[in-house]
């Protein structure tokens, strides 16, 4: 229920039949049992039930709509006690014209004439039934918002995993074109393979990351290409060292999540540093967790580690936000260290 434009969720017309209907039926049979006359019940019901239903349609779809969203709290009031006597002296007038003289044999002394006691009774009698009803209403506008919040909730959250998953792919494929232009130039033999290989990898940018999940060996196949990019573009100086433990068959982990650790470890660990350079990787899958740790030696210019911390830049924090919106707390741990000019990332990972 939108309080400032006083929209509402309908709820179907079936709905409103059953409703009344049920209503209708019990009020008869409570009625007809408490006089012991089931016909002079129906002819009450008959007449009274127009009178419930015009009361409670007028509250829930003009009253509350255009006085109470609106804040106009003393002219809705009044509108409802005005609204509820004239039913009442018009309930009155057709009971006693139709149905009996005795227009109130429940009460407490017979009546032919509108009196302030039956009023009374008739007002809070009329206010109980639009109560009740508007209630009901209420609470399926709340149950309607809550779920139109959560649906949005929903779509934004997938909309910021889609913009930051996006901000992964553009950084990697433009390094890598960089490395192609470079060998290009240089005529190298290599770019035809390096080539092949983005090849590879943009078809599992474009059509296997579009999910909330993707399979771990797809994954690490997915790794083993760019690392096999790296090799070919820096051929002796680099030595990868990548393990893989336990079982990774029917696994899932978020799409390129992993990638993100490998990209910043060549970019920061291997671009910045001059001579051979290490990288250890390794999977380890212990039952619904994968224990990933990738190490690398830290830029040579840059010997503190906050200073490194700062110089890592999207990627890292890129990767936190991730895990944020598509992981719970509990399902995973993530952890930084640089000691001794080695960065090294802890990851463990629920995979299942």
């Amino acid at each position: 229920m939108n309080l400032n434009s006083g929209k509402s969720y309908r709820l179907p017309l079936h709905y409103h039949f059953f409703f009344w209907l049920t209503y209708f039926l019990f009020n008869t049979f409570r009625w007809g049992s408490y006089f012991n006359d089931y016909l002079y019940s129906l002819k009450t019901n008959l007449l009274g039930f127009p009178i419930h239903m015009t009361l409670c349609y007028l509250n829930i779809l003009i009253f509350m709509p255009y006085l109470v969203y609106r804040k106009r709290y003393l002219l809705y009031v009044l509108a409802v006690l005005s609204t509820i006597f004239l039913m009442v002296v018009i309930k009155f007038k057709l009971t006693y014209l139709l149905i009996t003289h005795n227009v109130w044999p429940e009460g407490p002394e017979t009546i032919d004439k509108l009196t302030l006691n039956y009023t009374i009774d008739m007002m809070m009698g009329e206010l109980y039934v639009i109560t009740f009803v508007t209630a009901i209403k209420i609470t399926f506008d709340f149950l309607q918002e809550q779920k139109r919040v959560t649906d949005l909730e929903k779509s934004q959250l997938e909309t910021e995993l889609l913009f930051l998953k996006s901000q992964i792919s553009p950084h990697f494929f433009f390094n890598t074109l960089n490395n192609i232009y470079s060998l290009s130039v240089e005529k190298s033999n290599k770019t035809p393979k390096i080539v092949l290989k983005l090849s590879e990898l943009m078809r599992y940018m474009l059509y296997d990351t579009k999910g909330k999940k993707q399979s771990l060996e797809n994954e690490i196949l997915c790794i083993q290409n760019y690392l096999d990019l790296e090799r070919i573009r820096n051929d002796e100086r680099l030595e990868v060292n990548m393990s893989v433990s336990g079982d990774i068959h029917d696994k899932e982990i978020s799409p390129v999540i992993l990638l993100t650790f490998i990209e910043n470890a060549f970019k920061h660990g291997v671009n910045k540093n001059t001579g051979k350079v290490k990288i250890d990787i390794d999977f380890n899958v212990k039952g619904d967790y994968l224990h990933f740790k990738i190490s690398n030696p830290t830029p040579e210019i840059t010997q503190h580690k906050d200073n490194f911390n700062k110089s890592s830049g999207i990627g890292l924090e890129n990767v936190k936000k991730r895990l944020e919106l598509g992981y719970n707390k509990n399902d995973y741990k993530l952890s930084f260290k640089n000691k001794k000019n080695i960065f090294v990332v802890k990851l463990v990972i629920k995979v299942t």
